[in-house]
């Protein structure tokens, strides 16, 4: 491994952030134009319409566990923890996080995005825990 590659995973995940935004962008100014929805709506967001909502609710779960996921990665950089598991366990974590947005801006189907969460939460919780054996054991 050169260095930096740790980082590229989070580059992807903030990729994805920035295409949920536009998205949601994208799908306000189509219920605007539409007619279904005045652009002053959005402006308190105490009635977003199902179509938006689902996109909103998919960003807001991008700063929940993700952080959690971004501080690992910069200390598994610092602590020079980074190895090619970890780094297979990053690129995993973005994926899952890709696939599980997908299905949340789509049909929404809790049946697919639990699994999707809970195997992304374990590569994430093994993550964490390479980092705190590497930790303890140097």
């Amino acid at each position: 491994m050169t260095g930096f590659e740790i980082f590229w995973p989070m580059v992807a995940h903030a990729a994805l952030v920035f295409a949920l935004y536009a998205l949601l962008s994208a799908r306000r100014a189509s219920l605007v134009r539409t007619g279904k929805v005045e652009a002053s709506q959005f402006r308190e967001n105490r009635h977003e319409p199902a179509e938006s909502l689902v996109v909103r609710n998919s960003i807001a779960n991008q700063f929940e566990l993700p952080v959690l996921f971004h501080v690992c990665c910069v200390l598994l950089y610092i602590t020079e923890a980074d190895n090619l598991v970890s780094l297979g366990l990053a690129w995993l974590f973005v994926a899952l996080r890709c696939v599980h947005a997908a299905v949340h801006v789509t049909s929404n189907r809790l049946r697919y995005r639990r699994p999707l969460f809970i195997t992304g939460f374990v590569a994430l919780l093994a993550m964490w825990g390479w980092l705190c054996v590497r930790m303890a054991t140097s």
